[in-house]
This record gives structure tokens, sequence and C-alpha cells, in this order.
């Protein structure tokens, strides 16, 4: 039986992934802050679980003997202006979206190491390469902070490190990076954001299965290290 680990799982992007994995028959551990509304499968098992909190990531890694896949989705971000940004709100975000990551990944890879094989996905963004434009987002109030970049920028070096260092054991990182996805933005947005974006369209969730099945498949031997853009072109410019 083929296991995957996937946090963040009640979001949206989140879902999409549990639907990917599901018909990929794996059995998955769905891990969020909420888990009301996943539904318990025979392939599904949600937990309840706060990834920045090293006790508790320690404990759930107690109980698995297998991991063939770990999916780092969980992230946050933080929409106050940054001349109001209070150091708690920013390491909130910091440590969900760093700590978060580093210390599921610590998990899976001791398990990967013994196993020799294993396949970590990351989740960037495009805003952890590129500085998002304020032009986009006009009054809304929701304009991207620099907290969540420098987030986003830092998951997308610490799937090279992990790349490298841990290439030898068969275990291979890399990182899905989304642009913008629909979420019943405003219109202004919307019409800003696809008038920017080379295809003329925001993402869906489903235009990142295709990527992350290719990644967590056994067709994949090789690609390691990998930032993989899901934009329609936005950073290309």
């Amino acid at each position: 039986m083929k296991i995957a680990i996937l946090t963040g799982a009640n979001g949206q992007l989140g879902k999409s992934y549990l639907n990917t994995l599901v018909k990929e028959n794996y059995y998955i551990y769905a891990l969020d802050l909420n888990v009301d509304g996943i539904e318990t499968t025979e392939m599904v098992q949600p937990i309840k679980l706060d990834i920045t909190n090293e006790d508790d990531v320690h404990n759930f890694y107690k109980n698995i003997e297998a991991v063939d896949v770990l999916i780092n989705n969980a992230g946050i971000g933080v929409f106050t202006p940054f001349e109001q940004r209070t150091a708690q709100e920013f390491m909130k975000v910091m440590s969900v979206n760093l700590l978060g990551t580093f210390l599921m990944s610590q998990g899976a890879i001791e398990i990967m190491k013994k196993q020799k094989y294993g396949k970590i996905i990351n989740v960037g963004s495009i805003y952890g390469q590129v500085s998002s434009d304020e032009r986009i987002y006009g009054d809304s109030g929701r304009n991207n902070s620099e907290v969540y970049s420098a987030t986003k920028a830092g998951v997308i070096h610490m799937t090279k490190y992990m790349a490298t260092h841990f290439g030898k054991y068969n275990i291979q990182t890399n990182c899905i990076s989304p642009g913008g996805i629909f979420n019943k933005q405003s219109k202004e947005f919307v019409d800003n954001y696809e008038y920017k974006t080379p295809m003329g369209r925001m993402g869906t969730p489903d235009d990142l299965q295709s990527v992350l099945k290719f990644l967590i498949s056994k067709e994949n031997t090789y690609v390691n290290g990998q930032n993989i853009t899901v934009d329609g072109g936005f950073v290309a410019w």
C-alpha cells in the first residue's frame, strides 16, 4: 500500500491534492488544525495536528512506519499593512510556513532514509520568486505580505537543501509554486490579475493536479530539487 502524508488537507488546494492522492490509490494521513469536513474512509485518515508543535509532530511520526509521499501544503498569510505588522503576526507565518515544513520533513526523512525511498513535495508560491504587485490588489486590503513571500522563498531554498543532502537516499524533493488560484475574489482583482497573466486567466486547483500526479508517480525517477511554477506565465515578464 502506498502511503502519503498531506498537511493543510482542509484548504482549497489541500482538498484538491487529497483528491489526487485518492485517485492514485494512496492511503492518506490528512493533517490540518481543522479536520471538520474531511471524511474518514478506508483510504483517508483525518488527523488534527499542529505542525508547528515539535512534540506533536514527533508523536505523530512515532505511529508511522512507512511513508512514500509527503506533501507540505499547509501555509498561511497575513494582510495587515507592513507598517502595522506585529512581531506576533510575523512569527506565526514563519512558524507555519517554514518551521512546519521543516518539522514535517524532518520526521518523514528519518523514515525515508531507512526505506531508501521517498518523495517530498513542498508548496511554494510565485511570491517566493517575485514581489506582489500592489496595483493588482487595489483597495481590497488583501495585498500579499513581505513575510509570506520570505517564507515561500525559504521553502523553495529548503527544497534545494533537502534535494542535495538526501538525494543519495533515493529521496526526491521538489516544490510546486502556484500562481493566483481563483477563489471568488473580487472582479477588480480578477481582472487585474488576468491582465498581467500571459495566459489571461487565474489558475484553478485542477491546473496543479497534473504536476503533482507526475512528481509522485513511479515515472518520476530523476527530477530532484526543482521548483515548478504553475502560474500561466505570471513570473515570466
